[in-house]
């Protein structure tokens, strides 16, 4: 790809060669069907002989265990079979004080809750207090909404008042007896205000009690979810959401969800290919080369990729990508040159963006698309609106000569690489700055998708996973692939970014999957270092690979490359080849 001199002040340059439980209560005074069973808890108290024993080899109460399982038959609407397991097991669901506490609640009975309330044995008094308000609240809402004003004035008065609670929320009460006015719902639907369906009382009560007093709705199903998202994150090679979920087996998914067959060859460059990247909803993908040029290629419903445009007009060689955020318009940046920004459907150059003598160095685009950034020679930043005219202008060491600057999807920070061992976080509206520090020269990052994480490429040859949501932490470390001349740019890949790939500059492309850290596959088939990876976002069974062999390469699974095969696909022009078996 081209050198990267050994500097110690000099970072490598691009190129230069380098539902809960639904009890159906009350709702407004209207008493429905209760779908609890409440007999036989309410006629036994809670056992008290093998509370303590445990079951399997984590030493699971077995009074919890038996508890969460009536609560599933009884969610599922099995409530004669939760009435059995009581009577059976002699563990009842709830305790008798919480099930007269849910009928009370059901039936409307609110200074019989509010006693009950203090017997369920909540130690915590700032719970009782704000159950109290909860269920008062409730009381208030359904007298106004009988047109009971007085009561409702006495209840806020010498009930809810008392508590000394959400002052505020106590105001606005107030209002709502001096006017309906003030009753009205703000928005676009302006509703009278109504008290809530008691069952969903219930579970708001629910979430603010401890669940050793009243058990969470659904619970177990919770727990199997949990368990099976654990499952797949521990599995090597979960690459997909497709297929039935069973919860008779363990999870586990084989290494062909992994793309690594070369599915085609695309060798329209005439020079090195340095940089590619996918389109966000991935029916494109743009390369730049060398050889001054970008392409746009167009990925159809079948995968196969085409040249779409060739975008020339560069004096130099193209070093970077960005495509707009709604994917119909894309800038490319030439080395030490200028930004272009192109229509992505006629392929027509729609701006030059340039700065004086200064060259230009990377290029990105706002959230909302009405801006473009770019990384400038004299390491300030600047951003233009997209008819060139200048907004601002970051001076100071804000970005070295190298591609790589990027814009968190809800504009909040700009990050680039400051000094050749650190990053920078610049927040755009208070102009703080955080930092990351590595020991080793920074090669590239990338953003992941979500904003939390970035990856960051090293001259070592490592890559260093860092969470920068909230406290800027590393996270992980992968290693394996070769670099010690060139630019080698790293990506998040695959279902939910759930892995990490690399270019190297052994011609080969290395995958790691992202939570265990462990190398999963390894790629051949370039001849050439391989420069820059990009996964498909929205297909995560396709990735493209950049390489100095002048070509792009197209991966895709074993089994779909199997039935091109057997359709007797050999080639196409275009400089596109399609793979016949293991031979290219």
């Amino acid at each position: 790809m081209g050198g990267v001199e050994d500097n110690e002040h000099e970072p490598p340059s691009k190129r230069v060669k380098s539902s809960s439980r639904e009890p159906k209560g009350v709702s407004n005074g209207l008493k429905e069907p209760a779908s609890y069973s409440f007999g036989a808890s309410m006629a036994r108290p809670l056992a008290s002989q093998g509370d303590d024993e445990v079951i399997g080899s984590k030493g699971i109460r077995k009074v919890e265990f038996v508890r969460i399982i009536a609560e599933a038959l009884y969610s599922l609407g099995y409530s004669k079979t939760g009435a059995c397991l009581e009577e059976e097991s002699g563990i009842p669901f709830q305790s008798p004080t919480i099930s007269i506490f849910i009928q009370q609640i059901l039936d409307g009975n609110w200074d019989g809750s509010i006693v009950s309330l203090h017997k369920i044995g909540i130690v915590d008094e700032s719970i009782i207090k704000s159950a109290s308000f909860i269920i008062l609240q409730q009381k208030f809402f359904e007298l106004l909404d009988r047109e009971k004003l007085l009561e409702a004035l006495k209840t806020l008065r010498t009930e809810i008042t008392p508590l000394s609670i959400n002052s505020n929320r106590v105001r606005e009460l107030s209002l709502f007896i001096l006017s309906p006015k003030f009753r009205i719902t703000r928005g676009s639907g302006q509703q009278m205000v109504k008290p809530k369906a008691r069952s969903e009382l219930l579970e708001e009560l629910q979430k603010l009690f401890p669940p050793t007093v009243m058990i969470p709705d659904r619970r177990l199903l919770q727990l199997v979810e949990q368990a099976l998202d654990l499952q797949r994150e521990a599995c090597l090679f979960h690459n997909s959401d497709v297929g039935e979920t069973s919860l008779f087996t363990d999870h586990h998914c084989g290494r062909d969800q992994i793309p690594s067959q070369t599915v085609q060859i695309l060798q329209e460059h005439q020079d090195e290919v340095w940089y590619l990247q996918f389109s966000q909803n991935g029916k494109y993908l743009a390369s730049s080369s060398r050889d001054n040029s970008a392409i746009i290629w167009e990925v159809d419903l079948d995968g196969k990729v085409s040249l779409k445009h060739r975008l020339t007009g560069h004096q130099k060689p193209v070093s970077s990508i960005s495509w707009s955020p709604d994917d119909d318009q894309i800038l490319t940046c030439g080395i030490e040159e200028v930004v272009r920004r192109w229509d992505v459907t006629s392929g027509e150059c729609l701006h030059v963006y340039e700065k004086g003598l200064l060259g230009l160095i990377s290029c990105s685009w706002s959230p909302d698309g009405k801006c473009v950034f770019s990384g400038l020679t004299d390491k300030s930043i600047i951003t233009w609106d997209l008819e060139g005219k200048e907004i601002e202008c970051l001076k100071g060491q804000k970005t070295l000569g190298i591609s790589d600057l990027q814009i968190t999807s809800d504009g909040r920070l700009i990050v680039t690489i400051c000094k050749e061992t650190m990053i920078l976080l610049t927040d755009r509206e208070s102009r703080s700055e955080r930092c990351i520090e590595e020991e080793q020269m920074i090669v590239s990052f990338t953003l992941s998708r979500d904003n939390k994480y970035l990856l960051v490429s090293l001259v070592n040859e490592e890559l260093h996973l860092w969470n920068i949501e909230s406290h800027i932490r590393l996270v992980a470390k992968y290693k394996g692939h070769k670099r010690s001349r060139f630019i080698v740019k790293a990506c998040f890949g695959g279902l939910e970014q759930a892995f990490i790939a690399s270019g190297s500059e052994d011609s080969q492309i290395y995958i790691w999957h992202r939570g265990s850290g462990e190398l999963v596959e390894t790629l051949r088939g370039h001849s050439g270092a391989v420069n820059c990876i990009s996964w498909n976002p929205v297909n995560p069974h396709m990735l493209a690979s950049a390489s100095d062999d002048r070509s792009i390469r197209i991966w895709g699974l074993k089994q779909l490359h199997s039935k091109q095969k057997d359709k007797g696909k050999s080639s196409s022009s275009n400089g596109i080849h399609y793979c016949n078996g293991a031979t290219i």
